[in-house]
């Protein structure tokens, strides 16, 4: 009995779970007498020697660092998750500090979350000042998935201060993003509302969708005013081709406004061109990996099933901040968009 108790506790531990073990040897699912604890401990080794082994294509091995960078960030001490913040802080002074927000990281908690950049904010403001220091405090968003520049403020006062500027849209913000397809026009502005409505299917679930105020009548395609969404938020992005190749494009954007998942959605349901990576938005009534080109495929050496492992390709670029002077912040992009930014043959231009 001790035996099989421990031989659990491993399971447990590996995060193999004695259940998916205990089918795996069964087959059926059903234990019989003859399943020792010996054989089920014999099968967790092979199992735990298969997940720790390496992959040898490089596309794959890229994938599964990421991954594994995910959740070793929720899964690290507060502390030690501070001290990788403080390691990306590329601004301060006495009213605001501005870091370059990783992969993978929530901004707030929630359902499942262990770590998130706001539950770290006390221990972090002690590691830049002292230990009286008083917690710092979050000015605006960014998705889990997103990477870049976030401005974070030292005092209530300065937050509200920050805030209203983001409010007021006096704060320019530039994002990058590698995108599917190429936008027609290749540079311009989307202005269509945004709503959260319930997606009904076999999984329903809430997504951002276009609520836009025209539509095209169907017999002589005119422009038609449509009686406005009044649950609809006024959504504006800018957006500007920087490069095309393999079937992707990479484009500069300039949010106006500030809707929840704004960009994503003008991206995939205004322009037709959706975030590699992006798999919520790549569908309207799914929940299903992205669907990729096969050149796409062809150039990041992947196979179409292993796609759902792609990261979303959205960087917090530049923010430029009106504090008395102008204070004008920029984040290199994340190794992994550089790295597929190279597989796609995607040319930064020099200007």
């Amino acid at each position: 009995m001790a035996a099989g108790s421990g031989v659990a506790r491993r399971c447990w531990r590996s995060g193999v779970g004695l259940a998916r073990a205990v089918r795996g040897v069964c087959g059926s699912g059903r234990v019989t007498a003859a399943l020792r604890a010996e054989e089920l401990a014999e099968r967790l080794r092979k199992s735990e020697e298969q997940q720790r082994e390496i992959p040898k294509d490089p596309t794959q091995r890229w994938l599964r660092e990421l991954a594994a960078l995910s959740q070793q960030l929720q899964q690290v001490h507060p502390n030690v998750l501070a001290k990788i913040l403080r390691q990306r802080t590329v601004y301060q002074n006495e009213e605001i500090v501005v870091i370059d927000k990783p992969y993978g990281l929530p901004v707030h908690g929630g359902p499942g979350i262990k770590n998130c950049i706001a539950d770290v904010l006390p221990i972090l403001a002690k590691m830049l000042e002292n230990m009286k220091a008083e917690p710092l405090h979050l000015c605006h968003r960014l998705d889990k998935e997103t990477t870049g520049v976030m401005v974070l403020a030292r005092s209530k006062e300065a937050a509200e201060k920050i805030r209203l500027l983001f409010k007021t849209r006096q704060v320019e913000k530039i994002y990058w993003a590698i995108v599917l397809g190429d936008p027609d026009p290749v540079e311009g502005v989307v202005e269509i509302p945004i709503v959260e409505k319930e997606v009904q299917s076999h999984q329903s679930h809430y997504k951002m969708t276009l609520a836009p105020n025209y539509r095209l009548c169907p017999e002589d395609g005119k422009v038609m005013k449509i009686r406005k969404n009044r649950n609809a938020e006024r959504a504006v992005t800018r957006f500007r081709r920087l490069a095309s190749a393999s079937a992707c494009s990479l484009l500069e954007l300039q949010p106006i406004t500030g809707v929840k998942h704004q960009i994503r959605v003008h991206l995939a349901y205004g322009l037709g061109c959706p975030i590699l990576g992006d798999h919520k938005y790549s569908h309207w009534s799914k929940l299903a990996p992205q669907k990729l080109p096969e050149l796409t495929l062809r150039r990041l050496k992947l196979e179409q099933s292993k796609a759902r492992h792609l990261p979303l390709h959205l960087h917090a670029h530049r923010l430029c901040l009106p504090l008395g002077q102008p204070l004008d912040f920029v984040c290199k992009l994340p190794l992994f968009f550089q790295k597929t930014l190279r597989k796609l043959e995607l040319d930064i231009p020099k200007d």
